[in-house]
Parts: C-alpha cells; structure tokens; sequence
C-alpha cells in the first residue's frame, strides 16, 4: 500500500534564477511532482523571478516545456499540469537594481508561509537577502534557501554566513545539499539507530574500514567553466561526501530533531585528523578514443584542476579511533555508481582452515543508480568436496523488495522543498557544520597549491590513478569495483 501523502499548508514560494538550468531541470518539475501527488493543494503561489523580461503567459509556457523535457510520467498527464502552471505567476527583476522589487512586494500575501529559493550565484545572495527586508517581504515565519557551492573556502564561507546572518536567523537560512534528501541517505539512520543487530558492531573493535565512492562516467559537460573554478575537493568532497561521512560515523542523537542531528554531525568535522600529503591523491582524466580529455572540455590546455580526488581520513574519537575511511569521487570513471561500504573485520579465529579462506562482512548502502541496501554473508558452497566458504550477499534493491509502487521515491528535491516548507530543517547543514567543513579541507587545496601538486593523469573509463590504488594496497586493503 502506499504511503499517505499528506498537504502542506499554504505557501508563496519564490523562485530567484526561474529561468535558470536548475529550476528547469530539478525545482520545477519537483513541484509538479509533489502537485501531482497531492501534497501542494489549494492556496499555494509560485513566483519565478529572474533578469529575463517576460510575462506570467510566456513563463507558464516555459515551465510547460521544461516539465514536459524533465518531468518525468507525471508530465504526459496535461490535466494536472494545466492545474500546476495556473498556480505560476513571474516577475522580472534586477537583483542588485530597483526593478521589479516593487511588484515583486505587492504579490506576497499575508499569513502564509514564505519561502525564497536563492538558484543564483552566492555573490548575489546578499543583495537578495537584503532586498527582501528592504520591501517588506521578511518576515519571522520567512525562510531562504541556499545552493551550493556556500563558499570556496573558510573565509569566504564566513562571509556569506554573515552576509546572511544580518538579515535572517540561523533557523531560517536553508542551506541545501540534494544528496541529503536521497531515501538511502536518510535510510542510514534507520539503519544504524533502529536496529540493534548494527549499533553494537558500529564502532573501530568491529569495523575494518569504511568506503564512500561516489562515482560518474560523465565528464565535466557543460558545466566545465564553473568546474574549473572549483574541482572535485570543492565540487564533491567538502559537500556531498563529508556529509555521507557524517552521517556514518556520528553518535547517536538524543532526539531526531533538527539541531540534535547537527550537533552530532557537527561533533564528527571537528574530531577529523588533518590529511597528511601521503594520504590523498588527485587526478584528472584524459582523453580516450572520441572522449575528449578534461582539459579539451574546459578549454584550457595548461588547467591544474582536479576531476578526482581519493584520500584517507581517520577520525580521533572513541567510536572511531584506528579505523580509516576512504573516500574517492571522481569523473569520467568506469561506471555511475556511488555507495558506502561498511568493512567488518575478519572473524578472530577461523576453524575452517586456511584452505577456507578468510571472509568478512561487508555493508554495502547503495545511493545510485539503484537505491538499496545489501549485506554481505559467508556460507558454505553447496556440494560435497568439503568446506568451502563463499561470500554472498543479503540483497534488498527497494525496487525488489518494496514493489515499484513503494520504490517510486520522490526525487531529493521533492523531499527537502517540502521540508522547507514544513520548517525542517533536519536535512540541511547549519552554519557552524559549512564552516568546519571548510576548515578541514583547505589545508589540502593550500597544500597542492603552495607545492604545485599537479593532478596525475588517468585514463577515461578507468578507476582513477593508479596512485588512487595503492593509497589503499599499502594499508593491505582494496577499492571495492566501481559498478552499477
């Protein structure tokens, strides 16, 4: 049976860049999506607001297309997006400028939830955020939503927060990271604090090691301008993986309540070690058959940045001391596919004999492109001939195990708009974990600065440097296979 899906109250929700490739692609068509399913109903405004002068007709038909390209099934059904694009107005505006502020004021209404999605570039969030005072339209029940990338380092980080900070409170600044809102992401909770079959094991006397990858087989594409400026430690690591890290390691909360999770999250930054130059490697892709190499992409032959990165981190707590975590993203790779794998140690004495083989357990939470979580067992291989151990895995893909229906989740956008809208704030980073975060990864890109540590080459297709390998040989252990 499905779940229930239950309305949000009324809100206007403004949209700052509507005409931009994000709200197109993934804003957008998540509204429509959760409209589709229900959850936006009966007093509800969207207002895009963008530099481009338009009228509300042209934005409508705008908003048709794009539902129409990156909606998915809910786009063929044209009585419900005819429904959803009645609920779009639009306004032009000049950000830093006077036009449009006035009209943009005079449709806000009273009494209702306001939201305002910055999908611009952070060197305008401040001009919004203090347009916004300025014209009346914050007020103590507002909130604004923040994309990444919130910085390029530490200071420029506090700078934004600040920025931000004379115009809203801490509870009303979403600063939102897509990878958070995935259902296996937020399973690893679940996992971890409602079952006790995991929790005891949780901690370095179990544990052998941790692996997060997050792999893609595309390289930099279009967005090739804005990577050069930032590369995987920026574009990946201090986001999306430090936050899987998190959410691996931290202790448990004492309520799951917004600010108790980021504290514990908050707790595990501050007790990483710094990362020593041995233990982290940085590549970039070249070119292989009619795949152009990262430089060709970005246009320029002389770029230093990285398009992987795989380092070793270790985190100086009680839970966690000894026990290494590997992290590795990269492009261009062999495969899409992004997991964290939980290595148990091996068993501590075998009476199978050395002909047996040494086995462990293996947690393996898959993220993409099939959502699920699998654990990895030892049993004996069927047939006669004697013991002998096999690996095999506990499997359950949600597809498989749930049934379509209860598989279909809502996309991370769906999921974390809506919880803006609800003022939960669970799933978004706070201030003070943006910047710890920072703070833990600026040494490194200082380091390969100050000693121009080039990206070594690798090949597209492959598995990343080879140095990426024996970051994980020399400890005795081995990158799990990149594959879907």
């Amino acid at each position: 049976m499905a779940s229930r899906v239950i309305p949000v109250d009324p809100f206007d929700l403004v949209i700052f860049g509507a005409t931009g490739d994000l709200a197109r692609r993934k804003i957008l068509p998540a509204l429509f999506r959760r409209f589709v399913a229900g959850q936006i109903e009966g007093d509800v405004r969207l207002i895009g607001a963008a530099r481009s002068d338009m009228d509300a007709k042209a934005y409508r038909e705008m908003v048709r297309e794009a539902i129409t390209e990156f909606g998915g099934d809910e786009a063929r059904r044209k009585k419900d997006l005819s429904a959803f694009l009645a609920l779009l107005d639009y306004v032009t505006i000049n950000a830093r400028g006077t036009t449009g502020w006035a009209d943009l004021a005079g449709k806000m209404r009273d009494d209702r939830i306001r939201a305002f999605y910055f999908s611009v570039a952070p060197s305008l969030f401040g001009d919004l955020a203090k347009r916004l005072h300025k014209h009346g339209m914050a007020d103590d029940d507002s909130r604004i939503v923040v994309e990444k990338p919130f910085g390029r380092d530490l200071g420029t980080a506090r700078d934004l927060n600040r920025v931000l900070a004379r115009h809203f409170d801490e509870g009303q600044i979403y600063r939102i990271d897509h990878y958070l809102g995935k259902e296996t992401v937020q399973n690893l909770m679940a996992i971890r604090f409602g079952n006790v079959l995991f929790e005891p094991l949780w901690n370095s006397q179990y544990v052998d090691h941790i692996q997060i990858t997050v792999a893609e087989s595309v390289g930099v594409g279009g967005r090739g301008d804005y990577y050069d400026k930032s590369g995987a430690m920026r574009d990946m690591v201090q986001n999306h993986m430090m936050q899987l890290l998190c959410l691996i390691a931290m202790e448990p909360p004492a309520k799951f309540e917004p600010d108790a999770v980021r504290d514990e999250k908050l707790k595990v930054i501050r007790a990483l070690d710094p990362v020593l130059p041995d233990n982290v490697v940085r590549g970039q892709y070249e070119s292989e058959g009619k795949q152009p190499g990262y430089r060709t992409q970005v246009g320029d032959d002389e770029s230093t940045t990285e398009s992987f990165v795989a380092l070793k981190a270790h985190i100086s707590n009680w839970r966690w001391a000894g026990t290494p975590f590997y992290l590795r993203t990269g492009k261009r790779l062999r495969d899409r596919a992004s997991e964290i794998a939980v290595v148990f140690k091996d068993a501590p004495h075998s009476i199978f004999g050395e002909e047996a083989g040494r086995h462990c357990n293996i947690l393996t939470i898959k993220l993409q492109p099939n959502e699920g979580i699998e654990l990895g067992v030892t049993i004996k291989e069927p047939g006669p001939g004697g013991m002998r151990l096999i690996d095999v895995p506990l499997d359950m893909t949600f597809a498989e195990a749930l049934g379509p229906e209860e598989a279909d989740f809502p996309d991370a956008y769906e999921r974390l708009i809506m919880d803006v809208i609800r003022g939960n704030q669970t799933l978004f980073m706070r201030g003070d974990e943006v910047e710890a975060a920072w703070a833990w990864t600026d040494p490194i890109i200082t380091d390969w600065e100050e000693h121009a540590r080039a990206p070594l080459p690798y090949s597209s297709g492959s598995s990343g440097p080879d140095d990426a390998l024996m970051l994980m040989h020399r400890d005795g252990r081995r990158w799990r296979e990149i594959r879907p």
